[in-house]
């Protein structure tokens, strides 16, 4: 379960629900699906924990302006304010959540557990009957999160809830999530298929998922070491991943263009560019992990730059963000220009071409940069600073 501990673009919260006609399990009668990825995997109880995450709200996708012309994450449905009083009202039930995933001790390593959607993502889906890569972003969300303790994924479970079961379009889905977790090295334990007639629209579904992983208690990564004059490492996003789609939505329907048109400014069509499966970060991140020096790591969801990365430093840290430091995509370009947003709207709503940040020393940011090669891209996009806040310069 995941709740945004600050003022965060998406509401997510661990939620038990059964109102499904098809249940999947891992059992000698289990769907064949599962078999390639089944792998021995410890015990068979269930934890369930909770994690200081992402606000996911979710809202139409409703034209609108800032008062200066521009759009607003608010403008397309999506109520920030409203999420912090919710984080506000479950922090006096549930003191002592905080960071990306839910840590549960066992023996001497940690649990580590996150669950996520995909947003109003899912709408484009419909829109371009793109369905083989929704799944690769369901499992990214929850994967990305676990890793930033440092955490090694075990296995995932997928909820897939419609008004009424397309056999062949859920087979596509429930092939990204298996290809989300090939790329995760995580097994795909099980889900459920809830087949809820007059909850969605003819064609409609939704998504969930949660993930759990494992890492030894000292090898626990949680921003306390954090000091000032540490380096941020930024790794590069496929595009908007799976955040901020009200306010792509918005966009889209004010620009006038459809998602078969060639993006202003790029060499694809808008809804190749929107349906770019997320970055699984995971195999990337403990090769860094693995070689020591990494401090902090930040998952760029919702609430973007400015809420995500402070969220991993000790209390009185800030940051400084160089803004020309990497390269920001077309799409970022275009849904600015065409949605006319403010900068600080577009940094605390997407991840502007940077997926996951890395807090590190100074010795261990020049090993990693001097490190990489051709296929691998890492930037220098900031520093710690001992004054709070988040400065773009």
């Amino acid at each position: 379960m995941s709740f945004g501990g600050c003022a965060t673009a998406e509401l997510s919260r661990f939620i038990a629900c059964s109102s499904a006609r098809h249940r999947r399990t891992i059992s000698s009668s289990t769907s064949d699906r599962f078999l390639p990825l089944q792998k021995s995997v410890f015990g068979s109880g269930c934890v369930l924990s909770m994690s200081r995450d992402r606000v996911v709200v979710t809202g139409a996708a409703a034209a609108g302006s800032n008062g200066r012309g521009g759009l607003t994450y608010k403008d397309a449905g999506v109520d920030i304010d409203a999420g912090s009083e919710l984080v506000r009202r479950i922090a006096k039930m549930a003191p002592g959540i905080g960071g990306f995933g839910g840590l549960f001790p066992l023996g001497d390593s940690f649990l580590v557990a996150g669950t996520d959607g995909v947003g109003t993502k899912v709408m484009l889906a419909f829109e371009t009957g793109i369905h083989d890569t929704i799944g690769i972003d369901l499992v990214a969300m929850s994967v990305n999160d676990i890793v930033t303790s440092g955490a090694k994924p075990l296995f995932f479970l997928d909820y897939f809830a419609t008004g009424h079961l397309d056999v062949d379009v859920a087979e596509k889905v429930i092939k990204g999530i298996v290809d989300g977790c090939q790329q995760s090295d995580c097994v795909l334990l099980g889900g459920e298929t809830a087949e809820m007639p007059g909850l969605y629209k003819e064609g409609e579904y939704d998504l969930s998922g949660c993930a759990v992983g494992i890492v030894k208690k000292d090898s626990v990564i949680n921003g306390k070491n954090i000091v000032a004059g540490d380096v941020l490492i930024g790794l590069p996003s496929s595009g908007v991943h799976s955040n901020g789609f009200s306010l792509v939505r918005s966009v889209l329907a004010q620009s006038g263009l459809s998602l078969k048109d060639q993006i202003p400014g790029g060499d694809v069509t808008i809804a190749e560019a929107l349906m770019a499966p997320t970055v699984i970060y995971v195999k990337q991140v403990l090769d860094l992990v693995s070689n020591g020096g990494v401090k902090g790591i930040s998952h760029i969801t919702g609430g973007g730059f400015t809420e995500n990365i402070p969220r991993v430093f000790p209390e009185g840290l800030g940051a400084l963000i160089y803004k020309d430091s990497w390269e920001v995509p077309t799409v970022f370009k275009w849904l600015q220009e065409a949605g006319k947003i403010e900068d600080a709207e577009m940094r605390r709503t997407f991840n502007m071409g940077i997926g996951m940040v890395l807090v590190v020393s100074p010795e261990t940011a020049n090993r990693i940069l001097e490190d990489r090669d051709n296929t691998k891209k890492f930037y220098r996009i900031g520093e710690v600073t001992s004054n709070k806040g988040m400065i773009f310069s």
